[in-house]
């Protein structure tokens, strides 16, 4: 029996609040079992924004069909992504060869405190050290060969996904014209502006932020690679290609680069190594205020510690890929966050709500007040 004065709950709501807890239960569980293809998909989304604008300047400027035109730009995207493979790995392997070759006579020099290696031996009592875990790191290396099945699970791993990626980036641009018209021909007009405006933002904060970081990347390998080689360090190439990618990593990529460079430069000579520490630091000074200003100065402003934030999450979520795709990421959320106050405050801007430099909507109230004048956008 019901209580006086009270309605019992209709059966058919019990029935909807059970299935939508169901259904949300399933959905989760559903989502944790295909987070890796999940992960692929948003890698590709991005991807496929950066290469959209390639293709749709090629397709326009040659006359191609998309197809073609598509199939050119991802050849020779593959054609670049071998060529720095190669360019990585071959001195690698070369250098790895005449590193193995050269050891025996580091290790005597050692011994004896001779060269850069010898007087850090000799100063730190390195050899004392090795001497005390000589077992352990005879374990450590024994250890190596019962590991080597799943390093070739890892690199097995590693290729499927990025040939899935790019399959799913190539069909993504390809047939992203015809989804994207279907999916706007569901909106009505005023949806479908809004929408369009919005994406063109998102994609503009995106692909803006990518060739700019791309960019930076290259002048900062460029610059690495002229040092070390004017300072005579060995495997300079290699050095300057990881700091190059290095520096793809926002916050801790230029350090990482730096790190390796300089520990690399100090076995080849002290001096050496302090220059390099000193071209780092004038090089980072250099980079915070003067390259990414300009490059970067058309991307979408992001707060530092919205920048940390995201860079932590991403890295949790999807290693080295979400630490790259982290500031994209928060930028799109910046233009979403934009994009509704401007909504609810006024009507839509005429240009995108990109970079510091942009302010918000006039004030439908203000709009609505005599004699009140509508402020400029810009």
């Amino acid at each position: 029996m019901t209580a006086p004065g009270r309605q019992p709950v209709p059966v058919r709501t019990i029935v909807v609040t059970i299935a939508m807890v169901l259904a949300t239960v399933v959905a989760v569980v559903f989502v944790m079992q295909v987070q890796r293809v999940l992960v692929w998909l948003v890698v590709s989304a991005f991807l496929a924004t950066c290469v959209w604008p390639v293709v749709g300047t090629v397709e326009h400027r040659t006359g191609m069909r998309r197809s073609l035109a598509t199939l050119l730009v991802f050849v020779v995207l593959v054609a670049v992504i071998i060529g720095v493979v190669v360019l990585l790995v071959a001195p690698l392997v070369n250098q790895g060869r005449e590193f193995a070759s050269q050891l025996p006579d580091y290790i005597a020099q050692a011994r004896e405190g001779k060269g850069p290696v010898g007087h850090l031996v000799t100063r730190f009592h390195l050899d004392e050290l090795a001497a005390r875990n000589q077992q352990q790191l005879r374990d450590s290396v024994t250890g190596l060969g019962s590991s080597a099945a799943h390093v070739l699970a890892v690199i097995a791993n590693t290729v499927a996904a990025a040939l899935s990626i790019l399959v799913l980036t190539y069909l993504m641009v390809l047939e992203g014209p015809r989804l994207l018209a279907g999916a706007l021909g569901l909106l009505g007009e005023p949806g479908r502006t809004r929408a369009e405006r919005v994406g063109r933002d998102c994609a503009r904060a995106v692909t803006g932020y990518m060739a700019g970081n791309l960019v930076i990347s290259v002048i900062c390998g460029t610059l690495t690679f002229l040092t070390l080689v004017v300072l005579g360090v060995p495997y300079a190439g290699v050095i300057a290609v990881f700091v190059g990618l290095a520096d793809l990593l926002p916050l801790v990529g230029a350090t990482l680069g730096a790190v390796v460079a300089t520990a690399v430069a100090f076995l080849h000579s002290i001096p050496a190594g302090v220059i390099t520490i000193v071209f780092f630091v004038v090089y980072q000074q250099l980079e915070n205020h003067l390259l990414q200003p300009v490059v970067l100065s058309r991307t979408v402003d992001i707060n530092p510690l919205a920048v940390l934030v995201s860079v932590l999450i991403g890295a949790d979520l999807a290693g080295i890929l979400g630490a790259l795709l982290a500031i994209p990421v928060a930028g799109i959320v910046q233009v979403l966050g934009r994009d509704l106050y401007d909504g609810r405050r006024g009507a839509l801007k005429p240009t995108p709500t990109v970079g510091e430099d942009r302010r918000p909507v006039r004030d439908r109230r203000a709009a609505a007040l005599p004699g009140t004048a509508p402020r400029s956008s810009g």
